[in-house]
């Protein structure tokens, strides 16, 4: 078996409009595709939503292709629960990643820069097969490639990592701390409160990464 992580970075024009809606608003970072299936044109999936649940309904409540969703709202985000109908460019997807021996690992990152990361592991001819032949509108990076088989853990995304990086180069986390949270958000040009939320889901998943001996 091999094992291959991907970047799959989509034209504008090919965008879903869900994750159009993850680009263009500020409040939603990225989103976690944690789980799911498609039976006869329908997707079902379980994610979490870094960001506010009142940025992300409307994308929901607007769509024609919504048949049901349930948002839960955690301390750093939401949970979502969503069957929706697939469109064109979804089913041309799956049919790129449908081959007999390949599997899709979990967590599945929509991020905010029109890209999908996401781990396949499989018979190299088949994933060779998959990278030849992705959809209209999308090109495929490779990011690494392996012999063994990965282990999913939290992920720390750009903009948190960008925030962490922002907070440490301006003395954040020195003792005396050198300046205030106000600095970090005016140097990112973000909301206090946005700022705020950044370092805390990045230095959560860092430290889950240190404790738990992840990447």
């Amino acid at each position: 078996m091999k094992s291959v992580g991907i970047e799959l970075r989509y034209a504008s024009e090919a965008l879903p409009p869900i994750h159009e809606g993850i680009c263009t608003s500020p409040d939603l970072e990225r989103e976690l595709i944690l789980g799911g299936q498609a039976v006869e044109d329908v997707e079902t999936i379980t994610s979490f939503v870094d960001g506010d649940p009142a940025a992300y309904e409307p994308l929901l409540a607007d769509s024609e292709r919504v048949l049901e969703y349930e948002i839960t709202p955690a301390e750093d985000g939401f949970f979502l629960y969503l069957r929706q109908e697939l469109g064109p460019e979804g089913r041309s997807l799956l049919d790129a990643l449908a081959r007999e021996t390949v599997v899709v690992v979990p967590p599945i990152e929509v991020r905010a820069d029109r890209t999908m990361r996401l781990t396949l592991v499989g018979h190299p001819d088949d994933l060779g097969t998959i990278l030849e032949t992705v959809p209209e509108g999308v090109s495929l990076e490779v990011l690494w490639a392996s012999d063994e088989l990965p282990v999913s853990g939290d992920v720390v995304s750009d903009r948190q990592r960008e925030a962490l990086a922002v907070a440490r180069e301006l003395g954040y986390y020195e003792v005396p701390r050198r300046n205030g949270i106000e600095d970090v958000a005016a140097e990112l040009g973000c909301a206090v409160s946005t700022a705020s939320g950044l370092l805390r889901r990045g230095e959560a998943r860092a430290v889950a990464g240190v404790l738990d001996g992840g990447p």
